[in-house]
């Protein structure tokens, strides 16, 4: 009886000391550890519910963190540039902005209001753009006056990065009509039913690391 009790004691014994030496391994971190993959799932439960993944934040220099328009040439170079500089660029998001804004501008100058579209102007651009107006509303025997009609297009030509700025350069087509009008508002030249097409290049530019979400109107110029 004796004897048993002491084996009994001998053996709990080396549990012990075998347990200790494995909480003392397992239970520290060394620093090397590598953390559980997240778990991603697009299937659904047996109940028909899908389940909930939440996105993790990924690493910014992951390799799948470069957009997919980076191999469209230099445009696609350019605007991959930019989505690295600014996490939050889509090249959708801002053409379609860009158009809105073209039509809101063209208008705006067209009617000589361009207090209405000041923030999304340039400095040099505001200036250009008044100087024009107020002389086209010179006294004068004949004026002459725009309508904006229709985007047909709107495409990105040039992107890029410059520092911290980006700038983006688009063409727009639209359909305008322009006619000239004698002083008592008759149309002496030009045809309001027959739109012309023309062709502007616009560059937008913004500062990246700036709060203001807009782009300015930095420059424009005729197609080459």
């Amino acid at each position: 009886m004796d004897g048993n009790l002491l084996l009994i004691l001998i053996f709990a014994g080396l549990a012990a000391f075998v347990f200790f030496r494995l909480f003392s391994v397992l239970g520290q971190k060394t620093g090397n550890e590598q953390p559980p993959p997240p778990m991603v799932s697009d299937r659904s439960d047996s109940n028909g519910a899908e389940d909930k993944v939440v996105s993790l934040p990924r690493r910014e220099d992951a390799p799948d963190a470069v957009p997919a328009w980076g191999n469209d040439g230099p445009v696609g170079a350019g605007l991959t540039q930019i989505s690295l500089a600014d996490r939050s660029f889509d090249p959708d998001t801002f053409l379609a902005g860009a158009r809105a804004a073209f039509e809101m501008i063209i208008e705006a100058f067209h009617k000589g209001q361009l207090e209405k579209v000041r923030p999304f102007l340039a400095d040099d651009v505001y200036r250009s753009f008044a100087a024009a107006v107020a002389d086209r509303e010179k006294p004068a025997a004949e004026h002459t006056h725009s309508e904006l009609i229709a985007v047909n297009g709107c495409e990105a030509v040039a992107a890029g990065m410059e520092g911290r700025t980006a700038s983006i350069t688009v063409r727009f087509e639209s359909e305008q009509t322009e006619v000239v009008k004698d002083s008592e508002g008759r149309i002496v030249a030009g045809d309001l039913t027959r739109p012309l097409e023309v062709i502007d290049v616009w560059t937008f530019a913004r500062d990246t690391r700036a709060r203001d979400p807009n782009w300015q109107l930095v420059a424009t110029r005729s197609p080459d």
